[in-house]
């Protein structure tokens, strides 16, 4: 059985790496967006999990209820989370095929996206 070429390995690994870098710089500029309260809570976040924006419709402000404004603030944070993890699990997987580089010392993916 022949030796895998251990120089093509490399190389591949060495892009791959390159490749993924490129992808983190731009999931940090991309974003998604969620709301909650039928829109009376608007919450942005970018594809590497920095929240950028968080919009509250005055009319979601009730003195008398603030247990209902919290929620909606927790339920558009989750979904706009959750919708930043996908679509980096999307951009990052695709260029990985399932590898998991950071086992092989590369960039380690994202953390907390299972990558």
């Amino acid at each position: 059985m022949p030796q895998p070429n251990m120089n093509q390995m490399m190389k591949q690994v060495q892009k791959m790496q390159k490749d993924m870098m490129a992808a983190q710089e731009e999931l940090a500029n991309e974003t998604v967006q969620s709301s909650a309260g039928g829109g009376m809570v608007t919450v942005t976040v970018t594809g590497d999990l920095v929240v950028k924006d968080i919009h509250i419709d005055p009319e979601a402000i009730d003195p008398e209820d603030p247990e209902l404004l919290q929620d909606m603030v927790l339920a558009a944070v989750n979904e706009a989370v959750r919708q930043a993890q996908e679509l980096a699990a999307t951009r990052m997987g695709g260029l990985t095929g399932g590898l998991d580089l950071g086992a092989l010392g590369g960039p380690g993916g994202m953390p907390g996206l299972g990558m």
